[in-house]
């Protein structure tokens, strides 16, 4: 089933085209993952496809009656609604019907009003609905449901609007950059989310083990140029390396056609004949093909660094918190020359915080840090570039110098140097305002190296670069002869760069693991379960389902919907009781209150007592 064509789509800015003639289609159950360079127009067709831009040229049609959902880069909400109020806002009909019961809770005198709403969940089963959508906000640590949108991060602004489209449930979901903002748990939660949930997807990504377990397929836009790879992301490196050597030797036969052709040209033919007239129509053709060349140029810098001395850096019973939020504590650590540090830990735990310590940005509350005399800090932060209004790309790299030195005496000039970061001539001349968010990240990148440091602290680089750039700075990386310290969720990235990783676990507790991303996985999954409660409610489990055909279809089915109903009364239950905090109660207040908690404790009592009833069928 055809979800959604795009036909022969253009976009041109001025004089620049960014794509032309690009046509696809998404298809019910496809999982398609848009591959393309920074620049190139990834963000551009996304916004064509939602409805937010337009095409110069082309169509795209979607199939009548489906539900769309568009998860972008720069959300926009309401700033005055609550985390709750903003999800309420959407057009979902179960959400409707969720938020008539809370309300209907808050007005107790009005019986009827509170029947239909309930018998209106019941109806829609909006019970397990509303358990999914606050499991996801969970998972999303979006937990403060009365918060204000405009006192939230960024970075919880865009969780906000992915839990906005999963929860609406589309039959087709658009994401750019879904991984954006989550910290590893969130990713690897979110991959068992839509390896379970039916909800086709087309998606702009550069997390690649997030590709390589979500996607079935991959569209690549290159030199203009799209290509179809029915597979994964292995699937696809290994098709696209295939396909790149073979159009190498199809450019090398073009080559010794044209050198063939241009020396018949050269006699000055007469096109006298039919077959004489094709030849050189042919002729145009044959020279475009010879002189096709791949722009793969790769990131190379040999950095003039300067030698790092026997002390690099040294923390000494390090503390730190924030009020009652421990960040570190008594924390120790000697660096040793060549090391390649990975840290990871949930959003929140002080992974910035420890490197603006380290980079002394900020203080620590006791202890010390010392830095070697030769150490220079090169400090990738998550700000990215400050732009400069009416400020060129060349521009940016000339503030350093119009030469930059290399090793041996070399130098090398701004325009070079841009070029070895991908920046064309002619792009080096574009304001830095009207980058992509990759070609600003890239451009920033090459101001942190060219001042030739020798200890490299990233913080989240990867973010919103493309594959082809990400795997330049793993090489980069992999051969800079400095100490590294890296902060990122892209798994794939830590994993080929560090050799060990400090796992910040909260509470001012950091540990030392020796190994890479993967390395720790696996390890953490390989730890047995020793709680005695754990164990316990195995068991149970295994003995529920060992007994579970004691009941009737409808039975069973009746059940499990209690156990989920009886979820979400308990958050309403606990919501209620939370409201008795408020200092500005009035009298009246407390009194609907309490009337609308008793006559919730009491629907829970109806539900909890015929959840034991079949129970009992259960031990029978």
């Amino acid at each position: 089933m055809n979800y959604l064509t795009v036909e022969n789509i253009s976009k041109s800015y001025g004089e620049h085209t960014l794509f032309k003639g690009i046509s696809f289609s998404v298809h019910k159950g496809q999982k398609i993952a848009f591959v393309a360079k920074n620049g190139t127009g990834k963000t551009s067709i996304l916004n064509i496809i939602s409805g937010e831009d337009e095409a110069d040229n082309g169509n795209v049609t979607y199939r009548k009656g489906i539900a769309v959902s568009f998860l972008s880069q720069d959300p926009k909400f309401d700033p005055d609604l609550t985390v709750e109020e903003t999800i309420f806002a959407s057009d979902n009909d179960i959400l409707k019907v969720i938020n008539n019961y809370k309300k209907a809770l808050l007005n107790p005198d009005d019986s009827e009003a509170y029947q239909a709403a309930f018998d209106a969940m019941e109806l829609h089963e909006a019970w397990d609905f509303e358990t999914l959508y606050k499991q996801i906000l969970f998972k999303l640590k979006l937990e403060n449901l009365s918060q204000k949108v405009g006192l939230l991060s960024g970075g919880q602004i865009k969780r906000l609007a992915l839990a906005n489209a999963l929860i609406n449930k589309p039959d087709l979901l658009i994401l750019d950059e879904p991984t954006n903002h989550l910290d590893l748990e969130m990713i690897e939660w979110l991959e068992a989310f839509f390896a379970k949930e039916n909800i086709t997807l087309f998606m702009v990504t550069h997390d690649r083990y997030f590709l390589e377990r979500v996607c079935n397929e991959i569209i690549e836009l290159d030199e203009g140029q799209l290509y179809n790879y029915k597979g994964n992301y292995s699937y696809y490196l290994e098709k696209r390396e295939a396909r790149i050597e073979l159009e190498a030797i199809e450019t090398g036969k073009a080559k010794q056609l044209f050198k063939k052709e241009l020396t018949w040209m050269r006699r000055q033919p007469k096109a006298r004949t039919t077959k004489s007239k094709s030849r050189i129509n042919d002729f145009a053709d044959i020279k475009h093909r010879a002189h096709q060349r791949r722009n793969d140029h790769e990131v190379q810098l040999e950095l003039n660094m300067e030698r790092l001395g026997s002390k690099i850096l040294e923390f000494h019973k390090v503390s730190k918190a924030f009020k009652d939020k421990k960040i570190l504590d008594n924390f120790n650590y000697m660096f040793q020359k060549g090391e390649r540090a990975g840290i990871i830990g949930k959003n929140g735990t002080g992974k910035t915080t420890f490197l603006n310590i380290l980079t002394e940005t900020a203080k620590p509350d006791s202890g010390k840090v010392t830095k070697g005399e030769t150490v220079k800090f090169g400090y990738y932060t998550q700000n990215g570039i400050k732009i400069k209004p009416e400020q060129k790309v060349i521009d940016v790299i000339r503030e350093y110098g119009d030469y930059i030195p290399l090793k041996k005496g070399k130098q090398i000039s701004a325009q070079q140097l841009l070029e070895r970061f991908l920046f064309s001539r002619k792009k080096q001349y574009d304001f830095v305002e009207k980058l992509s968010g990759g070609e600003r990240k890239r451009l920033y990148l090459c101001t942190v190296l060219i001042q030739n440091p020798n200890f490299l602290i990233l913080d989240e680089p990867t973010n919103d670069l493309d594959i082809v750039t990400l795997n330049v700075l793993e090489s980069f990386l992999m051969d800079f002869p400095g100490c590294v310290i890296v902060v990122s969720h892209d798994r794939y990235f830590m994993d080929k760069v560090v050799d060990h990783l400090f796992v910040f676990k909260g509470e001012g507790i950091v540990e030392d693991f020796p190994g890479n991303y993967s390395d720790y996985r696996a390890y953490e999954d390989s730890q047995p379960v020793i709680s005695k409660v754990d164990t316990e409610n195995k068991k149970e489990k295994n003995d529920w389902k060992k007994n579970v055909n004691k009941l009737s279809y409808n039975e069973e089915k009746e059940l499990n919907n209690i156990e989920s109903k009886l979820k979400s009364l308990a958050y309403d239950k606990k919501e209620l009781e939370d409201k008795f905090n408020n200092p500005d109660l009035t009298q009246d207040d407390i009194n609907k209150l309490s009337e609308a908690l008793q006559k919730l404790i009491h629907t829970m009592d109806s539900k909890e007592e015929r959840w034991f009833e079949l129970s009992a069928k259960l031990e029978e």
